[in-house]
C-alpha cells in the first residue's frame, strides 16, 4: 500500500478529527503528499503537527462544505503548491439524531449542503483535471446508512444514498478517463460524528452514542479506506456483525428486515 501512495497528492476533507484524522496519520507513513481540509484551521495544523507533516509534504486548506460555490480556488492552490491532485477523498460530513416528524426543513437543507452538495462540487471541481491526465482516484465516505434507511438518521440516510448515486453515475461515465472510484460504507466507527449529530433542535447532540463508544477503531477504518483505493475495489464495507447483518437482511429479505431495523438500537 505504502507504494501505492508514495509522491501522490491526497485530498482529504474531514481531516480535522475522527476517519478525516485518521487517515492523516495512516497516510503520513506512505510518502505521500498530503492536503488537510476541514472548517477548524487550528485543528488541521494540530493534526499535521502531530503526524510530522512539514510544509514540503502537505498543504492546510481550510473549506466549508457547506459554501460549495467556490472551490475551484481551492484547488487552483492545491495545483499551485504540488501541481497536481491524484487521489481526492471526500469524508467530511454531518450525522443527524432526530425523528422525521419532529424535524425542520432547515436541518434537511444542512445535511443535504454538507454531505450531499458539498462533496459532489468538490469532485466537480477536481474532475476536469483528472479527466485531462486521465487518471486519478475518486473515493467517498457514504455509509451503512447510505446502503438502509436508519431511525433517526432520516436526512442523513438520504445523503449518503445521494452520494451512492452520484459516484456510481459517475465512475460509469469516466470509466474510459481511466478515474477510479471507490465507495466506503462505515458502520459503527470510533469518533465523534454522533457528539456532533444535530437534534431536532437544530443543535449538536453533545453525547456519544453507547454503539459509537464500541465501535470499530478509527486507525483500522482509515487503513481499510486506503487499501481499498489503492486495490481499486468498487466499494468497501467497514463494520460490525450487527451492520453487515442489516445489509445482508435487507437485500435478501426485505420485509423481515423492516422489523429487524425498527426493533434494533442504533445509539
Amino acid at each position: 500500500m505504502n507504494k501505492f501512495y508514495q509522491n501522490k497528492v491526497v485530498w482529504i476533507t474531514g481531516a480535522s478529527s475522527g476517519i478525516g484524522e485518521a487517515l492523516v496519520k495512516e497516510l503520513s507513513k506512505t510518502g505521500a503528499k498530503i492536503v488537510l481540509s476541514a472548517r477548524r484551521k487550528d485543528q488541521l495544523e494540530r493534526v499535521a503537527k502531530e503526524n510530522q507533516l512539514t510544509s514540503d509534504n502537505s498543504l492546510i486548506l481550510p473549506l466549508d462544505l457547506e459554501n460549495y460555490k467556490d472551490f475551484d480556488k481551492d484547488v487552483k492552490q492545491v495545483i499551485q503548491k504540488f501541481g497536481t491532485i491524484d487521489v481526492l477523498i471526500g469524508n467530511g460530513g454531518i450525522s443527524q439524531r432526530s425523528l422525521a416528524h419532529e424535524t425542520g426543513m432547515v436541518i434537511y437543507e444542512s445535511l443535504m449542503k454538507v454531505n450531499y452538495f458539498g462533496n459532489i462540487a468538490l469532485t466537480l471541481a477536481v474532475l476536469p483535471l483528472m479527466r485531462e491526465k486521465k487518471t486519478g482516484w475518486i473515493s467517498t465516505i457514504s455509509s451503512v446508512a447510505g446502503k438502509f434507511g436508519v431511525p433517526l438518521r432520516t436526512g442523513y440516510s438520504a445523503t449518503k444514498s445521494a452520494l451512492t448515486g452520484f459516484y456510481e453515475a459517475l465512475r460509469a461515465e469516466n470509466r474510459k478517463e481511466n478515474i477510479k472510484v471507490t465507495l466506503i460504507y462505515p458502520g459503527f466507527i470510533r469518533t465523534q460524528i454522533s457528539k456532533n449529530a444535530l437534534t431536532k433542535e437544530n443543535k449538536k447532540q453533545g453525547s456519544t452514542d453507547e454503539a459509537i463508544e464500541k465501535g470499530l477503531d478509527p486507525n483500522f477504518c482509515a487503513r481499510e479506506i486506503l487499501k481499498g483505493i489503492a486495490l481499486e475495489k468498487l466499494e468497501v464495507v467497514i463494520a460490525g456483525p450487527k451492520e453487515k447483518l442489516g445489509i445482508f437482511l435487507h437485500k435478501h429479505f426485505p420485509k423481515f428486515f423492516a422489523g429487524f431495523i425498527a426493533k434494533t438500537k442504533v445509539t
